[in-house]
């Protein structure tokens, strides 16, 4: 994630884009990404539902994982991948020439991302969000829904630089 403006887009973007720029946000993101094969969408999306004090059980965490597959499986990771095959050493284009390139796709994967989000936000309201409960417990909830619905076990320390940056600062 990058520069867009925290102003614009859904709450849920504009919570995605503050939270991710908060410190050791992105790579603990980044870390169970690519270490767990985690939606770093969905994992903000279940973060923000948390924030509001909204528990997700299973059922609905599985209800997020299954909607959210399609386009990150089929649009957003392989953006990201042509992106970071770019990154060092392209096949056959000139570095220039690949370098404009890819800064033309990371523009494009992070639209997808920025897509991803709103439709997630769109699912919020279809979500019950069962159990109301305080935004540190539900984000530490979700979190932890998210890992078991994934069949993975997170390691601790991502998720607690992850719970404590999506907290709101009335719950500090």
């Amino acid at each position: 994630m990058a520069a867009p403006d925290v102003g614009a887009g859904s709450p849920f973007w504009r919570f995605s884009l503050a939270t991710y720029r908060k410190s050791g946000v992105a790579e603990a993101c980044l870390a169970l990404q690519d270490g767990l094969g985690v939606d770093v969408n969905v994992l903000l999306f279940v973060l923000w539902l948390g924030a509001q004090g909204r528990r997700l059980d299973d059922v609905e965490m599985q209800f997020v994982l299954d909607e959210a597959a399609g386009w990150a499986g089929e649009v957003v990771v392989p953006l990201r991948t042509v992106r970071r095959r770019l990154k060092d050493d392209a096949p056959l284009v000139a570095t220039e020439a690949a370098q404009a390139f890819r800064t033309q796709v990371k523009r494009l994967e992070l639209e997808a991302e920025r897509l991803e989000q709103e439709a997630l936000f769109g699912l919020a309201g279809r979500i019950a969000g069962g159990e109301r409960t305080s935004p540190e417990v539900a984000i530490r909830a979700n979190v932890d829904a998210l890992a078991r619905a994934m069949d993975r076990s997170f390691p601790e320390p991502e998720v607690i630089r992850l719970v404590a940056a999506a907290r709101p600062p009335s719950a500090s």
